[in-house]
């Protein structure tokens, strides 16, 4: 196999890709019933009448915090397969590249932590 006929495989992938998303688009368009009406319209508030306008904007650092805990969620998730290997990683010889490395992660996460930290993203209002 020459490399330009595994390109056509990525080509023809992409090709197919898009076209059925564009198919489903076209055919949900066309086969969807439309019936606007006020109450349809409306603001979904958990079977509540709504009150005011809907678009509200909310502080930045809320958006910022969350993100910051996912990130951190995310890096805790990281670090438990990595305690239930070490063991292995021991025995086959690389425990002390196991601990540098997972020390070198950590201390990331921590200069990133400090980091928010220090431009006050973690002050709540």
């Amino acid at each position: 196999m020459s490399v330009a006929n595994d390109y056509g495989y990525v080509l023809l992938f992409f090709i197919a890709a898009l076209l059925f998303g564009l198919i489903t688009l076209l055919l949900s368009r066309l086969l969807s019933p439309r019936n606007p009406y006020p109450a349809k319209e409306t603001t979904y508030e958990c079977g509540e009448i709504p009150v005011g306008a809907a678009w509200v904007q909310f502080n930045i650092s809320y958006y910022i915090f969350a993100l910051i805990f996912v990130v951190f969620d995310v890096e805790t998730i990281f670090i438990y397969p990595w305690a239930v290997v070490m063991r292995m990683l021991k025995a086959a010889g690389f425990g002390i590249f196991g601990v540098i490395e997972m020390t070198v992660f950590i201390l990331i996460l921590v200069l990133g932590l400090v980091y928010a930290w220090k431009k006050g993203v973690l002050h709540w209002v």
